[in-house]
């Protein structure tokens, strides 16, 4: 059994790479409050590669993974081939899910794929103090939302926002 540690990322690469690379940079720089053992690091799932064969190295971030972030971009709704099947296959693996809203908003949005929507999900503006606070946290919440009953969209309160200097 695999050691779950891992945050696994899901994003539009067409058009949110940067998004990500700067969560790295984030990571690799002592001046943040930021850190994550990513996903990513444990193989290369490019898309030259034939489908199932990507399908399986994600298969095998899934495996290793305690949380997904999905990048929510203007186009991320939109996308089928595989970030809806990564967050179908979070969904199933029972995730905690985080929706990083790459236009600022800090709540569910109408730029929330459609795969997420209704789901147990918490949203927060793309930074490093409202992801890596939420990372922190959320983990913990959904199992306890979750152990309720409860379901759809989550947003952090003001006055987390606040306290964050936000």
């Amino acid at each position: 059994m695999a050691y779950r540690n891992k945050t696994y990322i899901c994003f539009d690469g067409d058009t949110d790479m940067h998004y990500y690379r700067l969560m790295t940079a984030w990571a690799a720089n002592d001046r943040f409050e930021f850190s994550f053992h990513n996903a990513h690091d444990l193989n290369t799932a490019r898309d030259t590669s034939q489908e199932e064969s990507i399908k399986r190295k994600l298969r095998e971030r899934f495996a290793n993974s305690k949380l997904m972030i999905v990048l929510i971009g203007e186009k991320t709704r939109y996308l089928t081939k595989f970030v809806r099947w990564e967050m179908e296959v979070a969904l199933r693996l029972n995730l905690p899910i985080i929706g990083v809203n790459l236009n600022g908003a800090r709540d569910r949005d109408n730029l929330s794929p459609p795969a997420i929507r209704e789901e147990l999900v918490l949203y927060v503006p793309f930074g490093p103090k409202a992801v890596h606070h939420a990372m922190e946290i959320w983990p913990g919440e959904f199992g306890q939302l979750q152990r309720q009953g409860k379901s759809g969209p989550y947003a952090l309160s003001s006055s987390t926002y606040k306290s964050l200097g936000m």
